[in-house]
């Protein structure tokens, strides 16, 4: 599909709206308390500022004229003084909504993170993974400036705005409506630009999800890339991916830039256009004398009347600029959850181990099953090898089985219960995974082999890698268990994690074993030592093995051949061999 490609834009279905605002307060009403402490203080701080003017225009129509020296230094120390309340009061609101932003950022973060890791594995299968990893990194961080300042920014200057304007309006009416007069311009223009804004940062957030998709892809294949020498070829798709990411970037700001300029000019224009009236106005005894102080503060005013229309400028372009990426983050937030918990599920008891599988029929995409009208009743304690070519749907009986994906149709019981009644996570507990696949986690190798069970000791730990013939080359490692490993055991053979990884699924004692070509990187005599641990192991447990190897599968208590998505034949390794089928000649042929 097209959106598995790392250069495929992912469209947006939802539009920027008031709803996604909305959905923000989810997570700031937590500190609704600590955010009104701060708009407090940053009200306080501005009603103090705006006193400056009015005092800047006493000193000038009243202690100046009157060689009042007294009253002019008394305004002075007023004025130092306010100053300085006012740094300290917008000192401390930086301080509480700078923790508070962080604090929501966490928040988001974790719920982000939650959620991957309830959404079903076609999720993952549909994407490339840096596409997902930008949502939670760079989408989320692009959160933390309007949150953090944004916001609280919003309602004082709103509020700044209505004082600047009673001041104003106490000061000279017909002043103030000079003043205004060039507000339905700038109006206009934001109004004219707000759709150009977000189809830009949207393109960007395209781009850079793609670009960052690829730097992920190109890391995780980069033995690959140099294998085949495709190092200037991804260079060439690298560039590519830059420069339209460039193209994008620098288009948006454009666009965003646009808005500053004008609020500006409008700004410098309305203040030439009060300069121009004030001075014409002067002692001209139209409803009122116009004097040199009134002019000076109605400047002073005037200046602080477009300062806060600059800020919400700015937040406007915060505004569109984040909405493209909240849309991305909500988009996740939204995405179903297949596989859950129906109302009602009741946790798995200890089980035995019976499974069957009535009438199942599974596909990943929608007229083409992988699995058709599967049967079969496996008692506790039996072996099961289920083996076939490549694409039968072996691995999607097991995956089933642990309710990695949901069936179409037909149940999936597990001592006589139905799956779906049960809660994921009980069934999980008690059914272990060896996947072929063998993912270690940064740490050391005791702390992954422990992640099979947390609260098991060192001594049990220990005891599972000797089971599966680990033990040997993890204490030839000069720090034994204690071996740091890089992301997914950087410096071990192939061979070596997955024994690693059967220890960890061997700790968690399942009383379901699944084993998906648990020993394919396995080396032949390492392999005859685990198969005589794994013959302890698997006694008295439900076994699913997918393999290839004879050694492994023949002594299993039955044997499936599945092929197109059907158990084409079933019985044991002899009967199977004597029935002369399609078993048979997989034989004849690995012989």
């Amino acid at each position: 599909m097209a959106r598995n490609k790392f250069d495929a834009d992912e469209e947006i279905e939802r539009k920027f709206n008031a709803h996604i605002i909305l959905r923000l307060m989810k997570w700031i009403k937590p500190f609704t308390g600590k955010m009104i402490l701060s708009c407090f203080l940053m009200l306080l701080s501005s009603a103090i500022s705006l006193t400056s003017p009015y005092l800047i225009r006493m000193a000038i129509d009243t202690a100046i004229p009157s060689k009042n020296v007294r009253m002019l230094i008394i305004l002075a120390v007023i004025l130092l003084l306010s100053t300085l309340v006012v740094r300290i009061l917008l000192a401390q609101k930086l301080k509480i909504m700078t923790r508070v932003a962080q604090r929501i950022i966490v928040n988001i973060r974790k719920d982000v993170f939650t959620k991957l890791q309830s959404l079903p594995f076609t999720y993952f299968d549909s994407r490339p993974h840096g596409k997902i990893l930008i949502r939670v990194v760079n989408y989320v961080n692009s959160l933390s400036d309007l949150l953090s300042n944004g916001i609280i920014q919003l309602v004082s200057d709103l509020f700044t705005l209505i004082v600047i304007i009673g001041f104003m309006l106490a000061i000279d009416v017909r002043l103030t409506l000079v003043c205004m007069a060039v507000l339905p311009i700038l109006f206009l223009v934001l109004i004219s630009m707000k759709k150009k804004q977000h189809e830009a940062w949207k393109q960007e957030s395209y781009k850079r999800s793609n670009l960052t998709a690829y730097i992920s892809e190109s890391l995780n294949g980069m033995k690959i890339t140099q294998s085949f020498a495709r190092e200037e070829v991804n260079q060439g798709i690298f560039n590519d991916l830059c420069r339209k990411c460039k193209t994008v970037w620098i288009r948006a700001v454009n666009i965003n830039n646009i808005i500053w300029p004008v609020v500006d000019n409008l700004s410098t224009l309305g203040v030439a256009l009060v300069y121009m009236a004030g001075i014409a106005w002067l002692g001209d005894g139209m409803g009122g004398t116009v004097t040199i102080g009134t002019l000076v503060a109605f400047a002073g005013y005037i200046w602080r009347f477009w300062f806060p229309i600059q800020n919400l400028g700015n937040f406007y372009n915060s505004m569109v600029t984040t909405g493209a990426y909240v849309e991305r983050i909500f988009e996740l937030l939204d995405e179903p959850e297949d596989i859950t918990d129906k109302s009602g599920a009741v946790e798995l008891p200890p089980i035995r181990g019976h499974v069957t599988f009535d009438h199942v029929t599974f596909s990943y995409e929608e007229g083409n099953p992988v699995l058709k009208n599967v049967n079969f009743v496996i008692t506790p304690g039996m072996t099961v090898a289920i083996v076939g070519p490549t694409g039968a749907g072996k691995t999607t009986i097991v995956n089933l089985l642990t309710r990695f994906y949901n069936p179409d149709e037909g149940r999936i019981l597990i001592d006589g219960l139905d799956i779906q009644d049960l809660q994921i996570k009980s069934i999980r507990k008690q059914v272990g995974v060896m996947l072929q696949d063998s993912f270690l986690f940064s740490g050391t190798i005791m702390e992954n082999i422990r992640y099979g069970r947390l609260d098991a000791s060192d001594e049990d730990c220990i005891a599972a890698a000797k089971t599966v013939q680990a033990h040997e080359f993890i204490s030839a490692f000069p720090d034994g268990y204690n071996t740091k490993l890089s992301a997914n055991g950087g410096g071990l053979s192939q061979g070596q994690k997955q024994l690693i990884s059967f220890a960890r699924v061997l700790l968690s004692d399942p009383r379901i074993l699944i084993l998906d070509e648990a020993t394919s990187s396995v080396d032949t005599q390492t392999e005859k030592a685990l198969q005589q641990g794994l013959g302890q192991l698997l006694k008295g447990r439900t076994s699913f093995i997918i393999a290839h190897r004879l050694s492994t599968i023949r002594n299993a208590d039955v044997i499936f051949y599945v092929d197109h998505g059907q158990i084409v034949e079933s019985g044991n390794h002899e009967e199977l061999v004597a029935a002369g089928g399609k078993y048979a000649e997989m034989v004849k042929i690995k012989r």
